[in-house]
């Protein structure tokens, strides 16, 4: 289905399938990713379920930006604070793999991977228990309304309204992007944020898309990640700033030049790759996408 073309849904796929089987799709993979965090609690484990609430939070940013639901409310705050939960984690363990690669480099700070390790500890123990007691029974009520709702949804324009969203959410990311001030690595943060929410929303309606290049959606995932080296590298020089005096009596000069090259490599990585934004999705409603040019 060309989304720039005038076309009815076809009567043999009901228009709103996409939407279910998106909805299906990411409910199955959070419950597996739950399990399989219960059952191992890896870093990678972590991760991946992380990832698997944002791309249902994704999915419900795209329903409400589609038309307003209410009833959404509640299912986007469970998965909002159930992502929230592992924020502190997260940027700990980041910071222990670097630390982890660089004390070979430089050993004074042993006594600082000792710490993060301890409080790493402190957290899977305590999330390890939160994971263990999460009742998924009001979720798994709300998740089943929602598909019972969209079964019902019968609009013609849920295509076009779908795209548009998208539309509207690279717009955003755009005007992010052209805002990026070099010596303000936040403006940079900014655009991180709004195209986590463009990539996961292109993840859910490529299948719309005649001809659309699957290897974007590894290309954005890289184009991610290149800012997301930036901020691992600025939760790692927060980390040395936070770090209690008895673990930090190391010279703290040699480590924080260290990292404020890194830091530095991290932007200019990012800066030289920026316009490929672009290339993943059309400039206005009107244009074709790039990959059709």
């Amino acid at each position: 289905m060309n989304p720039s073309a005038n076309q009815e849904p076809s009567e043999t796929v009901p228009v709103n399938q996409f939407l279910l089987a998106a909805l299906d799709d990411r409910w199955k993979n959070y419950r597996a990713e739950l399990k399989r965090c219960r059952a191992e609690f890896s870093n990678e484990a972590v991760h991946d379920l992380r990832s698997a609430c944002r791309r249902m939070l994704a999915f419900i940013r795209l329903l409400k930006s589609i038309s307003p639901r209410p009833r959404l409310q509640k299912l986007n705050r469970a998965f909002k604070d159930q992502l929230d939960e592992f924020d502190d984690l997260r940027d700990i363990q980041v910071v222990l793999a670097e630390v982890s690669e660089t004390v070979k480099e430089l050993p004074q700070l042993q006594e600082f991977q000792d710490h993060l390790q301890s409080v790493e500890k402190d957290l899977l123990r305590t999330l390890r228990k939160r994971l263990g007691v999460v009742d998924l029974f009001d979720v798994s009520k709300r998740v089943r309304r929602l598909r019972e709702s969209l079964k019902k949804e019968t609009s013609g324009d849920l295509v076009q309204q779908s795209f548009q969203a998208v539309d509207d959410a690279f717009l955003i990311t755009r005007r992010r992007r052209d805002w990026i001030n070099p010596a303000q690595a936040t403006s940079i943060h900014r655009v991180r944020i709004a195209f986590k929410s463009l990539r996961y929303m292109v993840e859910i309606i490529h299948p719309l898309l005649d001809d659309y290049p699957l290897e974007n959606l590894k290309s954005m995932h890289e184009y991610q990640s290149l800012m997301g080296e930036l901020q691992d590298v600025e939760v790692i020089l927060q980390a040395l700033t936070d770090a209690p005096v008895n673990v930090a009596s190391f010279d703290p000069e040699p480590v924080r030049r260290y990292y404020e090259g890194c830091h530095a490599k991290a932007i200019s990585a990012y800066l030289e790759n920026m316009n490929q934004l672009d290339t993943f999705w059309r400039s206005a409603p009107d244009q074709p996408f790039p990959w059709e040019k």
